[in-house]
């Protein structure tokens, strides 16, 4: 995938710019860094401009409210941010502060998806740095890329599998009591754990579990059939049926065709066995 910063308007390109220059001469900041639709040229008029200013540990807990507070000052006064705000239906700033302490969460009974590779992967690997200062990204890129680490992989995609299993398990559960709106919520949530499984599975970071899924099974994961396999699994003709309950044999030969303990794309891998 190439890495490119592509500005849907001139106002999303000089919003950027005023924030990069903000963070900047506040000599607080380790890196600006532009994220999701602007970063992979996805975005259109009506798209946020979604920006990371990362802080490092120290600086964070010492000067991160701080920081915040000057910079809200600066979103709500500054007339550059005005015009963009014109610009499109949606087109206002995102921007988080983040230290870059990533820490991967253990899943009670509601289990998942939640947004750790997420994170990871649209803030290190797919972001557009659009200034930095010092060495600390380029540090957390050494510890987080390509892949985290073998023993946090197998113990995660343990438990997102389990969670998926769980949340099918469920539904006909469900359907036979006539909670047909309960049933499909966990065919939804699973099919998410399943995209989660799926890329852990194969060590790749995602985008997001609930847009761009063509673009992430065709350039990421190399699966362009899995994507009308997806699709079909939410085709339901009558929803108030037992039919919900094929979508959970479905998705079961899913992730038992796709979810491997050690696959990357080619590899002949063990299948995750259920719980």
């Amino acid at each position: 995938m190439q890495i490119a910063a592509q500005y849907p308007t001139p106002f999303h390109a000089q919003a950027a710019q005023a924030i990069t220059d903000f963070f900047q001469s506040h000599g607080r900041a380790a890196a600006v860094l532009l994220v999701n639709s602007c970063a992979r040229g996805k975005a259109t008029p009506d798209s946020c401009l979604d920006i990371i200013t990362l802080i490092e540990p120290e600086m964070f807990a010492a000067q991160g409210a701080e920081l915040e507070a000057a910079w809200q000052t600066f979103y709500q006064t500054a007339p550059v941010f005005a015009r963009l705000r014109q610009a499109g239906a949606y087109s206002v700033v995102h921007l988080d502060l983040i230290n870059g302490v990533y820490t991967p969460t253990e899943w009670d009974d509601g289990g998942g998806p939640d947004g750790f590779e997420l994170e990871v992967g649209n803030h290190l690997a797919y972001s557009v740095p659009l200034w930095q200062g010092g060495d600390y990204l380029a540090r957390l890129k050494a510890q987080w890329l390509p892949y985290y680490g073998e023993d946090l992989r197998q113990k995660r995609l343990a438990m997102v599998c389990n969670a998926c299993r769980e949340d099918l398990a469920h539904i006909p559960l469900y359907v036979d009591r006539e909670l047909y709106f309960a049933a499909f919520d966990r065919l939804f949530r699973a099919v998410q754990e399943f995209l989660q499984a799926l890329f852990i599975s194969r060590r790749t970071y995602p985008i997001a579990y609930n847009k761009w899924i063509r673009e992430q099974l065709e350039t990421l994961a190399g699966l362009p059939d899995l994507y009308m396999r997806l699709l079909r699994l939410h085709e339901i003709s009558r929803f108030d049926s037992p039919e919900l309950v094929t979508k959970v044999r479905d998705l079961e030969a899913m992730l038992n065709d796709y979810v491997t303990t050690t696959g990357t794309s080619g590899d002949s891998a063990s299948v995750v066995a259920a719980p």
